[in-house]
């Protein structure tokens, strides 16, 4: 669904109140998880060294201000009323924002994008107003590779930062909550068992990830909605019975006085507050699987009245407990009578926090993977019913033995603390850029008024920043550490992705060469059908021409199949295919490319090579009848036409429906399909694109009839052409289908600098020896297998 950025309030007009309602409460449990459970440890961490709560109660009121305002300005103002209406087709998140603005500007570094990917329905541009602003902006961001470049690593270091938050949320969740034992046994017993209960806990919370979340998912509204609920409660009973005027430490006075009093022991403590705005992220990263309107309703009625008033009555106990028998913690303003229900709603809530934003590392893990910036991984998909539900095996267990490395290793709230908050403030940061550029190039703004958002929030994100980052040493070197591994292994694969698929651009082979294979040359067609893997949306790879060269015999059926990624979060099935022909039809060779978005999970059919040959099939008979049977689609005038030698022929965009064989049949699109030319920016070919929907949807209807008394000849004709292409696709299949795949090896060229030869020969081919092989992604039966050696010299 996609909301328009100028709707506030006003959910979809099909969308009653009642089902925005029950998303809202839904939504409790995935996006509102890890910021509920921030009570838990925002006022351990601030007072854990830097300061001291005194008499004067001008510290733990300072603090309270200083909360108090950062989730109003931040999750309230930026997030519900600014960045969620940011949306991609109603998806959220950081690639969402790099997705809109590489739609609006041509800074995207994907290698085989087409013009006709713009006509997919989810691929949603507005018209730009004429601006000189707007112009020069885009005009800059275009103009420079550089940009681009920046523009990419700014977006990985965002993505490898909520995979460090994945890495901290639970532990610093889980041990927090389960620190409440501390009031209930000795300091002796206290340290021999918080340790091991939460690490026993983060070992089955991990083990239950590859049942997915929709069999236990059910139960994460209630947990969240109770401990909101009890926070709430708590707050209430401990403003009124000890100190009901603390709503006066709400003026931003109290946060001037206690920055005054404090000075750099205030500053640096400004690194265990911004804890109470972590989880904030996740209200836009998963907007996608609710609604605009349910997820501002949940927190602005729900959440974020339950935080003021969670923080406000541990303020309020704090201010008549000068004590320091206890540490400053959750759990001391929890009457006793009440301590051990709370403690175990306090686990449970941790618990769901800590299962969302796993979550949420597997679908940016999965996002990253299918924009080239990821090393191959198994993703399995954890439900039929549920789109998007995955399961990452390497992920998950990676996570959680470092999970359990940082519980052990660090034993403390601070440590932990002080580690999750630069994670936070630098995911916050990067959505405050994107959305700047957002502002400008989606919205049409002028860049003034990007410029004040820029100025506004990223202030206060770079202050909480710097408080986090001056304490490197003590726990916030281990986001940074991490953040620097990942964007280093993401932006080598991606580079090399690149190279090689420079190097298929540049030795990929003509039509020519491939239609003058033949038994004049030794070549021999073999029952089956051929399925050629490769990154190139037209020509003939190389690896192919390699394959024909050592094995003079390629199979009766041809296709060259092309599974790319476009700038949309998602292709509809019935968009996803893109066919056309190789040469001329009695040569069997067809092009077919496989579009997914960027949420898409990848070979989501049960059998691909089913699925693809209906698809091809339906081509056929699409392409038949279209062209009456008369003349072949490929002829002189597309190689006149695009001036290469390589050129193909028409491609169509075949989707669900399924043809009856009958003369006459409806094709939705243009009348005139081919006065549509597409150019391929990064190709030197052209073709030309059709688009055939199900006419259950259609605006506008063409109906293709041949006339029996004038063309009875010429229906006959067709008829028997037609059904002996199809017929032989099925005899092909039925004889067996082969993957080709290339089995690469990459090298840098000589006299490459040190820093690329240490990228491409090691780093590069490390991990392309040690993840998981194009086979096991594109779910290839090894029996069905062939690969090609090739060795890319970049």
């Amino acid at each position: 669904m996609y909301l328009d950025y100028g709707k506030c309030w006003g959910a979809s007009t099909k969308d009653s109140w009642k089902s925005t309602l029950l998303l809202a409460y839904q939504s409790l449990g995935v996006v509102y998880g890890d910021l509920s459970i921030s009570p838990l440890y925002v006022y351990k961490s601030t007072f854990a060294e830097d300061i001291h709560h005194s008499e004067t109660n001008e510290e733990i009121f300072g603090v309270l201000s200083f909360v108090f305002w950062t989730l109003t300005l931040v999750p309230l103002f930026k997030y519900v009323f600014v960045v969620l209406r940011a949306d991609d087709n109603g998806e959220g998140g950081t690639f969402a924002l790099y997705s809109l603005i590489c739609r609006h500007a041509k800074v995207s570094l994907l290698p085989n994008g087409q013009v006709a990917d713009a006509a997919l329905s989810t691929y949603i541009l507005e018209q730009p107003p004429e601006t000189k602003n707007y112009s020069r902006v885009k005009l800059v961001l275009e103009k420079y590779k550089s940009l681009h470049t920046a523009l990419l690593i700014l977006v990985l270091l965002g993505t490898c930062m909520v995979i460090g938050d994945g890495l901290l949320t639970p532990a610093i969740s889980v041990f927090s909550a389960v620190s409440g034992l501390e009031l209930s046994m000795s300091k002796d017993h206290h340290q021999y068992a918080v340790i091991p209960i939460t690490c026993f806990i983060l070992v089955c919370l991990f083990a239950l990830q590859h049942y997915g979340t929709h069999r236990i998912g059910s139960c994460f509204a209630p947990v969240v909605l109770i401990w909101l609920l009890c926070i709430s409660t708590l707050g209430l009973y401990n403003i009124f019975h000890w100190n009901p005027h603390v709503y006066q430490a709400l003026s931003p006075y109290y946060m001037l006085k206690f920055l005054k009093k404090t000075r750099k022991g205030g500053w640096m403590s400004l690194g265990g507050i911004l804890l109470c705005i972590t989880g904030s992220e996740a209200m836009f990263a998963d907007l996608g699987h609710f609604s605009y309107a349910a997820i501002q309703i949940a927190f602005t009625f729900l959440v974020y009245p339950a935080l003021i008033l969670a923080y406000m009555g541990q303020a309020a106990y704090l201010s008549r407990h000068h004590h320091t028998i206890h540490k400053i913690g959750f759990y001391v303003s929890v009457p006793e009578s009440v301590r051990w229900p709370v403690l175990v709603v306090a686990i449970l809530a941790s618990v769901v926090g800590s299962q969302a934003i796993i979550s949420g590392t597997f679908s940016i893990i999965n996002q990253s993977q299918s924009l080239g910036c990821f090393p191959r991984v198994k993703v399995v998909h954890t439900s039929d019913k549920i789109h998007g539900q995955i399961y990452i095996p390497e992920i998950n267990w990676t996570l959680m033995i470092l999970c359990i490395a940082v519980t052990i290793g660090f034993r403390d709230t601070k440590h932990m603390g002080n580690a999750s908050g630069l994670a936070v403030m630098a995911v916050m940061l990067v959505t405050t850029c994107l959305t700047s550029l957002v502002i400008i190039l989606c919205w049409h703004k002028p860049p003034i008024v990007a410029l004040c958002f820029l100025l506004f929030f990223g202030s206060i994100e770079l202050l909480y920043f710097s408080a986090s980052l001056i304490k490197f040493l003590e726990g916030a070197w281990l986001p940074i550490l991490l953040a620097l591994f990942l964007v280093t292994v993401m932006f080598v694969w991606h580079y090399a992705t690149i190279k090689k698929y420079e190097y298929d651009l540049h030795n990929k082979v003509s039509l020519e060469w491939l239609l003058a294979l033949g038994p004049s040359l030794g070549i021999a067609r073999v029952p089956g059908i051929g399925l050629v893997f490769t990154d190139l949306t037209s020509g003939i790879p190389a690896n192919f021409s390699r394959f024909v060269t050592n094995l003079p015999a390629f199979h009766r059926v041809l296709v060259f199949v092309c599974i790319k990624s476009v700038p949309v979060p998602f292709v509809p099935p019935d968009e996803r295919y893109l066919v056309g022909r190789v040469g001329p039809p009695a040569h069997r060779s067809y092009r077919c490319i496989v579009r997914y978005g960027y949420r898409d999970v990848h070979q989501d059919v049960d059998s691909f090579e089913s699925e693809l040959i209906n698809r091809l099939a339906d081509f056929i008979r699409y392409d038949w009848y279209k062209t009456h049977g008369i003349a072949d689609v490929c002829n002189e005038d597309d190689g006149s036409r695009s001036g290469s030698s390589s050129s193909e022929c028409r491609l169509a965009v075949i989707g669900t429906v399924t043809f009856s064989g009958l003369p006459a049949f409806d094709i939705e699109g243009s009348i005139q399909p081919a006065s549509v030319s597409i150019r391929f920016p990064t190709t030197d070919s052209t073709s030309d694109a059709i688009e055939m929907e199900p006419v259950s949807v259609a605006e506008r209807r063409v109906r293709f009839a041949i006339d029996n008394e004038l063309e009875t000849d010429t229906q006959s004709e067709t008829d028997v052409r037609l059904q002996e292409e199809v017929q032989d696709l099925y005899a092909a299949q039925q004889a067996g289908t082969a993957f080709i795949l290339g089995h690469s090896h990459v090298r840098a060229k000589q006299g490459s600098s040190l820093i690329k030869r240490l990228a491409i020969n090691f780093a590069y081919n490390f991990l392309r020896r040690n993840c998981r092989g194009p086979d096991v992604a594109l779910k290839v039966p090894p029996a069905s297998l062939l690969e090609v050696g090739m060795v890319y010299v970049v």
